[in-house]
């Protein structure tokens, strides 16, 4: 076996995990990161007969969370209670690869101090789900807590097509980047089915949710995909948050937010700009 420690999968948490604590984005235990691993790949580095121990999923009422479709899936997943800041120095202590079953997870390594998967799993799987079914290759759920897009969401109304709009206009490279928009949700109690599955449904059209007074979820096809794009919304909050307060003397305009899409080829979405 290979030694799990050189894993590119686990080398990459460790990078992502220390690049959101270094951008202010996870404060203490805040966020978590979950990742749907290639079977083939885990097996390089792990005995997937040797389960360690079995984990039941936090916060969750089993009877309402069917967890079916991603039974024998594998993800590398933070743990309840772990520090970003710890994970490059420790990952063994504060990851976890786990193998999902219907009522829990299999872990197959990590979480050597007795932890488990963070309590927010639960939602990820949700999301994942969500977005596996519109796109196969999402295989990134990232949760945080960017300090501009959280302010953003005490000071701009929470509707998810003028909360879009602002963010969109607030960069040339933000209609491009995440043309499928942001959605948004109100405060919610974190750590529960209803937020899950909230966030799953918002999840169904677009690789952003915003947790109005908590936070984003972000899905990608990978870390760095996923990273950046919340990178992007959150440079675009810090925009507005800046100029907020200032005369506004020029904008993009809904007309060249439309041309950037069309010559850069994406397809936004429809609704949010006035043409």
């Amino acid at each position: 076996m290979k030694n799990i420690l050189n894993a590119p999968f686990v080398r990459e948490m460790c990078k992502t995990a220390a690049n959101m604590y270094r951008l202010g984005w996870d404060e203490r235990n805040g966020g978590n990161i979950s990742y749907l691993l290639n079977e083939k790949e885990v097996a390089e580095y792990l005995d997937l007969n040797a389960v360690l121990r079995t984990i039941p999923l936090m916060g969750v009422n089993a009877g309402e969370f069917d967890v079916t479709p991603l039974v024998g899936k594998i993800f590398i997943v933070t743990g309840t209670g772990k520090y970003f800041k710890n994970v490059e120095d420790d990952p063994e202590t504060n990851l976890g690869i786990v193998r999902i079953v219907k009522n829990g997870v299999e872990l197959l390594w990590g979480y050597k101090d007795g932890g488990r998967t963070t309590s927010e799993l639960p939602a990820h799987l949700m999301c994942h789900m969500a977005r596996l079914n519109a796109d196969p290759e999402n295989r990134v759920v990232i949760h945080s807590h960017p300090t501009n897009l959280l302010a953003m969401t005490y000071v701009h109304e929470l509707d998810t097509e003028r909360f879009t709009h602002t963010l969109w206009q607030m960069s040339t490279e933000c209609i491009v980047v995440f043309p499928d928009g942001v959605e948004v949700l109100p405060w919610m109690l974190c750590g529960t089915n209803e937020i899950g599955a909230a966030t799953a449904e918002k999840m169904t059209r677009a690789r952003v949710a915003v947790w109005a007074m908590h936070g984003v979820y972000g899905a990608g096809r990978s870390l760095d995909e996923t990273f950046g794009l919340i990178e992007t919304v959150e440079k675009a909050a810090q925009i507005y948050m800046l100029t907020k307060n200032c005369e506004r003397i020029n904008t993009i305009t809904d007309a060249q937010l439309k041309e950037l899409a069309e010559f850069f080829g994406v397809d936004y979405r429809k609704g949010i700009l006035n043409l």
